[in-house]
């Protein structure tokens, strides 16, 4: 089988990430596989053969004919029999190129949020009725997303799955130390968007510490709010308590060092962090939003109800007042992590959807 697996660029997001450990995976399989990005980026992502990109511009994403001709050309020449748009821009330059050159193939398109959130007007709507409609398959990361996108796009009714984001076997987890030293170390990877609601998560950092001085919290991410959330920082003087790392390589050795990670999300598909976390015996504190629920649960982790402040600080409070050897939920996490979220698994069942399709 040929598939072309569309990103929208070469960065450090999960959504890309996962994209390449699938296609990996994939050819691991004996597929024929390409990676093919909308923008340039220089992220170094896991597919070790090149990723072609369209050289797309952002300013122009709605009249890009260049673009939408580069992408024509490679599925022309690739003949693919599956075209795996990987959320972001990426439906709307598959479809917008396949109507403009007229070319054929199945396109799915893997729903890893909750796109009703960011329909924001009735024609923002109908554009991307537009887009759906061109769509042979929707596979969505949880519950909630594949219930989300059937409500604003009920014409896709019997044409979509569930099927979750996974992790990697061959993790490498090296030994860090967070600083300073003899603190409670709260961790939180994300980029700087407003989904992943840094300004709430640093009024809680400030109420928990107001409660307990000795932590000290870890940002690690990149992204278009960081500058305010600089600004935020200091204007709440919490300098001296908070570092930034921006993107790094090796998140599970941050994860593992970590006391406690915590995810208070505006949106959310399946978050991977929180699987990574569960991995590394790292308990986890997050807010009910997209289908975090369908992995954080009482057995798991602490699941706060969203914009829940008080709930989400008692929660952290909680976990980092005892031992990670005495949370009864780090081993019941890991294990289910290990049994249903591993990325060999999800690769097999992503090519049997596919095959169904065919």
């Amino acid at each position: 089988m040929k598939i072309l697996h569309l990103i929208q660029k070469v960065q450090n997001r999960g959504a890309e990430t996962f994209a390449c450990q699938l296609a990996t995976h994939q050819k691991a399989y004996g597929h024929e596989i390409l990676v093919v990005s909308i923008y340039q980026g220089d992220a170094d992502l896991p597919w070790k053969e090149n990723i072609i990109s369209l050289n797309a511009s952002e300013k122009k994403r709605f009249l890009d004919f260049s673009a939408w001709k580069r992408l024509a050309k490679i599925v022309s020449s690739f003949q693919p029999h599956i075209i795996q748009a990987n959320s972001g821009d990426t439906l709307k330059y598959v479809v917008l190129s396949k109507i403009t050159f007229r070319w054929k193939g199945l396109i799915i398109f893997r729903n890893a949020s909750e796109v009703g959130r960011y329909l924001r007007s009735p024609l923002q709507k109908k554009l991307n009725e537009v887009f759906y409609k061109k769509v042979a398959f929707v596979i969505s990361v949880s519950r909630v997303s594949e219930k989300d996108i059937l409500k604003n796009f009920p014409f896709l009714k019997g044409k979509t799955a569930v099927l979750p984001v996974g992790l990697e076997n061959n993790y490498i987890i090296n030994k860090k130390d967070l600083l300073p030293g003899n603190k409670k170390h709260i961790l939180h990877i994300g980029g700087f968007t407003f989904e992943k609601n840094h300004f709430t998560l640093l009024k809680i950092f400030k109420e928990i510490r107001n409660k307990n001085p000795e932590v000290h919290l870890h940002l690690v991410g990149d992204g278009p709010l960081k500058k305010e959330i600089l600004k935020k920082i200091h204007e709440q003087e919490l300098e001296k308590y908070i570092t930034l790392y921006g993107f790094v390589n090796d998140p599970l050795s941050f994860i593992e060092a970590a006391d406690i990670l915590v995810l208070p999300s505006l949106i959310e598909g399946l978050p991977g962090v929180l699987l990574e976390a569960m991995l590394c015996n790292t308990p986890v504190v997050a807010f009910n939003v997209g289908g975090v629920s369908e992995i954080v649960n009482d057995t798991t982790g602490s699941l706060v109800e969203k914009n829940n402040e008080v709930e989400f600080i008692n929660a952290v409070l909680e976990i980092l007042g005892q031992e990670k050897s005495k949370n009864d939920r780090i081993k019941k996490a890991r294990e289910m992590v290990t049994k249903e979220y591993m990325n060999e698994k999800i690769a097999s069942s992503f090519l049997t959807a596919y095959e169904e399709l065919l």
